[in-house]
C-alpha cells in the first residue's frame, strides 16, 4: 500500500489511506515536483492536482537533483533527469556549472549538452566537458576490450590460409577438426587431407572502416556511442578508421579520433540531413573497395537527393564495399526511421537495422568476415 501511495501521488481518491513520513515523504515530494504537473507530459490536466515544478533557479534544481540521488538508484536517477529536461524545460539551467556538478552523467545528458555546445558559456563548457569525459571513459571501459577482441579475432580468421608453407604455420586444432572424418581407428591416426594454417601476421592495414554518423537531434545517443567505437577501432593497427559527422554539411573528424571527447565536441546536434552528400564524401575516402566497410548510422530521413543517395550506395556495393546501415546505435529500443528508404536499401542488398552497443563488436566481426548481415540481424 505504501508503494501504491507513492505511485498514485496522494490524491484524495487514491484509496490507499496511507500517509507518508520521513524519507518516504521526501521521496514523494521529489516525485511530485517532476510528475505532479498537470500537463507536463503532454496529456490532459488532472483535476485536483497541485501544481508541480522545480522552480526557475539553479539552486532549487540542484537541491532536487541531490534529493533524487539520495533516494533512488542511479538508473532511476538517469530516467528522472531525462524526464525533467523534457517535461520541465531545464535545458537553459544546464548551462550553469553548479547544475552540471549536481547531475548524474549518462548518455542522454551528454546528448543534451552537445546540442547546447555552441551556446554554452566558457565556464559551463569546462564542467560540461568533465561530464562528457566521465561518460565516455565509462563506455570505453565497458566496450573497448570486447570490441578489440571480436574485431581482432575476425581479422585473424580472415587471414587463414589453406596451404601453409611451414610446419610452424599449421593451425593443428582447426586442421584436426576439419579432417576428423579421415580418422583411421585401426591405425590410431588421422590423415590430414586438408591443412589449415595461420596467415602470416601482417603489419599492413587489413581493412578500411568508414563511420558516417547522422548528427540530427534524434540521433544523439547514437552519436555518443559511435564516437566511442570510432576511437576504439582507430586504436587498432590493422584497421584504417575514418569518421565523418553530417547534417546538411559534412565534417571529417578523423584527426580527432585519438580522443572521443574531442570528436563529440566537434559534432553539432540538430539541423537537417543530407545523406547523399555524406555518402558522396565517404565514396571519396574509398581506395580499396573490397577491403572497405562503410557503417552509416542514420534514421534515413533524407532531406537531400534520395535517388542520388541510392545510386551511390548501389555503386559502392557493386564495387565491393561492405555497407552496414544502422538505424540507431543505442539502448533506446525500436527507433523511428524512414521505412521507404530502409526498404529501398534492402532491395540493393543493404539491410538496415538497429543495433545495441553490446552487439556492435559482433556486428563488426560479421562484416569483416563478410557474413550475411541480414541473417545476422534476424538472429539478433
Amino acid at each position: 500500500m505504501r508503494r501504491w501511495r507513492l505511485v498514485l501521488g496522494g490524491e484524495r481518491a487514491d484509496g490507499t489511506g496511507v500517509s507518508l513520513t520521513g524519507d518516504d515523504a521526501r521521496m514523494d515530494a521529489a516525485l511530485e515536483k517532476l510528475y505532479g504537473a498537470g500537463d507536463a507530459g503532454g496529456g490532459r490536466p488532472r483535476p485536483g492536482r497541485r501544481g508541480a515544478g522545480l522552480g526557475d533557479s539553479a539552486p532549487s534544481v540542484a537541491r532536487w537533483l541531490g534529493d533524487i540521488r539520495a533516494y533512488f538508484p542511479s538508473t532511476v536517477v538517469q530516467v528522472m533527469q531525462k524526464d525533467a529536461i523534457e517535461r520541465l524545460d531545464l535545458t537553459r539551467l544546464l548551462l550553469e556549472p553548479e547544475m552540471l556538478e549536481a547531475v548524474e552523467p549518462d548518455v542522454h545528458l551528454v546528448g543534451t549538452l552537445l546540442s547546447l555546445n555552441k551556446v554554452m558559456p566558457d565556464k559551463a563548457r569546462e564542467s560540461a566537458r568533465a561530464v562528457v569525459r566521465k561518460v565516455v571513459e565509462e563506455l570505453e571501459r565497458r566496450l573497448a576490450q570486447r570490441t578489440r577482441s571480436a574485431v581482432g579475432g575476425a581479422l585473424d580468421r580472415s587471414a587463414r590460409v589453406r596451404r601453409p608453407k611451414r610446419l610452424a604455420d599449421v593451425d593443428w586444432d582447426r586442421t584436426i577438426r576439419a579432417n576428423l572424418r579421415h580418422y583411421l581407428p585401426e591405425h590410431g591416426t588421422l590423415v590430414p587431407e586438408r591443412m589449415i594454417g595461420y596467415g602470416r601476421r601482417r603489419q599492413a592495414v587489413q581493412r578500411d572502416v568508414v563511420l558516417a554518423i547522422d548528427q540530427s537531434g534524434s540521433m544523439a545517443a547514437s552519436v555518443v556511442y559511435a564516437s566511442v567505437f570510432g576511437a576504439v577501432l582507430a586504436s587498432m593497427r590493422s584497421l584504417r578508421t575514418s569518421l565523418v559527422a553530417f547534417d546538411t554539411a559534412v565534417a571529417d573528424l578523423t584527426d580527432q579520433l585519438h580522443d572521443p571527447v574531442e570528436v563529440l565536441f566537434g559534432t553539432q546536434l540538430g539541423g537537417g540531413t543530407d545523406i547523399n552528400r555524406a555518402v558522396a564524401y565517404c565514396q571519396g575516402l574509398v581506395s580499396r573497395p573490397n577491403e572497405t566497410i562503410l557503417v552509416l548510422v542514420s534514421d534515413l530521413y533524407e532531406g537531400g537527393d534520395r535517388d542520388g543517395m541510392l545510386q551511390r550506395v548501389a555503386a559502392l556495393t557493386a564495387a565491393g564495399v561492405q555497407i552496414v546501415v544502422l538505424l540507431a546505435l543505442s539502448d533506446d529500443g525500436a527507433p523511428a526511421y524512414d521505412h521507404d528508404n530502409a526498404a529501398a536499401l534492402a532491395a540493393l542488398g543493404v539491410p538496415a537495422f538497429a543495433c545495441t552497443p553490446d552487439a556492435f563488436p559482433d556486428l563488426m566481426a560479421a562484416a569483416i568476415e563478410r557474413r550475411d548481415l541480414g541473417e545476422w540481424s534476424e538472429r539478433r
